[in-house]
């Protein structure tokens, strides 16, 4: 990589480190172009040249929050031993999240809410955020052999909770649903082997 290339990729990432602590912090459409070139300390005109509009960098900003996000999930629940405690430990990291001082909820319901109904890119890169982590804990319940069904349930069980710590303001969302993921991840098991052995008996 030469040495222009270095610089580009340098500003690139000044400016998308500034846009998401902005636009997350304040609301995307509060944020203007000046304000991420003074955070960013890259020049307007340079900074367009990366981005050529306020689109684009919304989306590049999206892109890399999701990236980021559901990397840091991933390493965090991987760290736990048996199928069962990764699924829990989804909650115990939204309860470390919700407890970071500038945590505002979830920057894709956020942007949604914001953009969602007249940019299409917006609203897409939102659902595929969703949608990527709902299959993500698809994963961890059929690993920790429990019915399909349960992945939906835990999915509104932590969307919930991220509304609700980004309103009330407390952490505590995240205990009280993984609380309830235990009593339905012990439920749905206890119902699945029962359904396993009776498909597996003979019939009488």
């Amino acid at each position: 990589m030469g040495v222009i290339e270095v610089e580009r990729e340098d500003a690139e990432q000044r400016v998308l480190a500034a846009a998401e602590v902005l636009f997350y912090g304040q609301g995307i459409q509060a944020v203007g172009m000046d304000a991420i070139r003074t955070a960013s300390a890259v020049p307007l005109k340079r900074l367009y040249q990366i981005f050529p509009s306020k689109d684009s960098l919304v989306e590049a900003y999206l892109r890399r929050r999701d990236a980021r996000w559901l990397s840091e999930l991933g390493e965090y629940v991987a760290s736990h031993d048996s199928p069962t405690q990764r699924v829990l430990a989804v909650f115990d990291w939204l309860f470390q999240w919700f407890n970071e001082p500038d945590f505002r909820g979830c920057g894709f319901t956020n942007s949604y809410g914001e953009l969602g109904a007249r940019s299409q890119p917006v609203a897409e890169i939102a659902r595929a955020h969703k949608q990527a982590f709902r299959q993500y804990v698809a994963d961890l319940v059929a690993a920790a052999e429990a019915p399909s069904w349960l992945a939906d349930h835990l999915v509104l069980l932590a969307e919930g909770a991220m509304s609700t710590a980004a309103i009330t303001g407390s952490a505590e969302p995240a205990r009280q649903a993984k609380d309830a993921a235990r009593i339905l991840l012990r439920t749905a098991r206890a119902e699945f082997g029962t359904a396993q052995a009776d498909q597996g008996s003979p019939e009488n």
